[in-house]
């Protein structure tokens, strides 16, 4: 008996008119023609997740330059400059509310007008943010409304981007199509971190951080040019009746031409998705609450699995680590956040084959109890062994060095999994009609928690300290619980299908479920 995959393009073409289910946007790789343009388009539009990284790995180290800390922070009765809990949580933490408003607003470009413009759109804003921030010479007010503007394209694009990415893609790699966002943004990171390493040692002055953060203009223009070689969305433009267009992109895409048998297939099934989608529900707000099958279910879904991601404690290392390596004895804390960088990037790359093959579910379980066990090592040692004595006084190198690899093993486990797992699992559990809303909902509680963890995190250091490892260590238990009990199993799965799934799943039955698509695949075959 054959299977599916290995059947050739006439083939795949009549058994996709013979087969029973209504949803079969096959969208297959003949061979390795098509995947190479579809990666390339995938590194185009996930450059704006480089930039996104970049953010983050620049402010870390500029709240621990001397020329930044003495222009934005307070002077103390001894002459020198610092910065308060509050100045310096709300510079790095003020980014994520604009992300929170952006990735819920600006996305309704991308609906009007296409995939393409809105993530344009999103980096002019963020290229005006960046002039804000870089002619603020002493204003930290001036400096914060920038943060904010920035934020509010960084938040649009976290959405977009995925959301163009999972339409893109064939169901076989769209785990590693979408994962290349992540992948960039930890590049962006990475490369971040050696920046703010090299100015700081070899530059004095406003150069310490005023260069890191106009390469920004740099990196936002190569974005737009990215953006704008890529084919539109085949799906958005079906969606808006553009067919002629959806051929050209779907021919594009599949490196084949525009009257090839594979093309009209494509055409065909999703103008019918399209046609049931249009008959079940519209794509208003109140969808997201009133919507079937389980539309409810599935956001909240989301906003948990958002929620959860960033209550596992990995924003916490990201935006402080510097400050974290400084408290534990470290003498260049800069370049052991370079390290926590590199492991990030290259942690990420393992992720392309765990998603697609492991598994979104298995992914998460497994990245849940790996980054447990890490952070309840990390904060016993750092609460009982670091300091002998009065706390901050004399830290034993020895524990200090075990807290920064268990630092980096924590970030291991982050990064092939939960890292760029949501990316995801977002992009494929919802319709074509509420997909941007939906994501813009699930993504914008993931800004709203960072926010609230870069915010608070200076307060509730200083009170616990290393005990705050508790905290998010419990909260990967509770992930792995829930994800168990609630998130179903999506891999190999076209996004058309994902209705039909979530008809037949039962509330905390998740791990019960096959691979949905399996099933559907098999009855297939044994049909033909």
């Amino acid at each position: 008996m054959k299977n599916i995959n290995n059947l050739n393009s006439t083939e795949c073409t009549k058994t996709t008119t013979k087969l029973s289910q209504p949803h079969s946007s096959r969208f297959h790789i003949k061979g390795n023609g098509s995947s190479w343009f579809v990666f390339l388009c995938s590194f185009l539009i996930s450059f704006t997740g480089f930039v996104f990284g970049w953010d983050t790995g620049t402010i870390s180290g500029f709240i621990n330059m001397d020329d930044f800390v003495k222009r934005f922070g307070q002077r103390t009765l001894s002459g020198y400059y610092k910065l308060s809990r509050v100045r310096s949580g709300l510079i790095v933490s003020i980014f994520n509310i604009g992300c929170t408003i952006g990735g819920v607003t600006l996305p309704k470009f991308a609906d009007l007008f296409g995939r393409k413009v809105g993530l344009v759109i999103s980096m002019f804003v963020y290229i005006i943010g960046c002039i804000i921030q870089i002619t603020s010479r002493i204003s930290w007010v001036q400096y914060f409304i920038g943060r904010i503007v920035t934020g509010l394209a960084i938040g649009s694009n976290c959405v977009i981007a995925p959301l163009f990415l999972s339409e893109i893609s064939p169901k076989d790699i769209r785990g590693s199509v979408v994962s290349v966002f992540q992948l960039l943004t930890t590049m962006g990171m990475f490369l971040g971190y050696c920046a703010c390493y090299g100015t700081y040692h070899n530059s004095t002055g406003s150069y310490q951080w005023e260069l890191p953060l106009g390469l920004c203009f740099l990196w936002a223009s190569l974005a737009i040019i990215g953006i704008i070689i890529c084919p539109e969305s085949p799906r958005y433009l079906a969606k808006k009746g553009l067919i002629g267009k959806a051929k050209q992109s779907f021919s594009k895409m599949k490196r084949c031409t525009i009257d090839s048998p594979e093309v009209t297939s494509e055409i065909i099934s999703l103008q019918k998705s399209i046609g049931e989608e249009n008959t079940a529900g519209t794509s208003s707000w109140k969808e997201l609450i009133t919507g079937k099958p389980l539309i409810l279910y599935r956001v909240t879904m989301g906003v948990l699995l958002e929620t959860l991601q960033e209550l596992t404690g990995d924003n916490y290392l990201f935006y402080y680590g510097t400050t974290i390596f400084k408290s534990v004895g470290l003498n260049d804390s800069f370049f052991t956040s370079i390290i926590i960088g590199a492991v990030n990037f290259v942690s990420t790359f393992l992720a392309f084959y765990a998603i697609d093959h492991i598994g979104r579910r298995n992914t998460l379980l497994i990245g849940s109890a790996g980054m447990f066990c890490c952070l309840i090592i990390y904060a016993s040692i750092g609460v009982k062994l670091l300091y002998p004595g009065k706390f901050g006084i004399d830290p034993v190198k020895s524990v200090g060095d075990a807290m920064i690899v268990l630092s980096c093993l924590f970030i291991f486990f982050f990064a092939i999994t939960w890292g760029p797992s949501l990316y995801v699992i977002v992009g494929e559990s919802y319709p074509l009609r509420i997909r941007s809303k939906a994501m813009g909902i699930t993504i914008g509680s993931n800004w709203f928690w960072n926010f609230l963890i870069a915010f608070f995190t200076p307060f509730i250091s200083s009170a616990i300290h290393f005990a705050y490892g508790y905290v998010f260590a419990g909260a990967t238990v509770f992930a792995f619980i829930f994800v168990y009990l609630f998130v179903p199993e999506t891999k190999g799965m076209h996004l058309e299908d994902t209705d039909l799934m979530y008809q037949h799943l039962k509330f905390g039955s998740a791990y019960k479920a096959r691979t949905f698509y399996e099933k559907l695949e098999g009855s297939q075959i044994s049909e033909k």
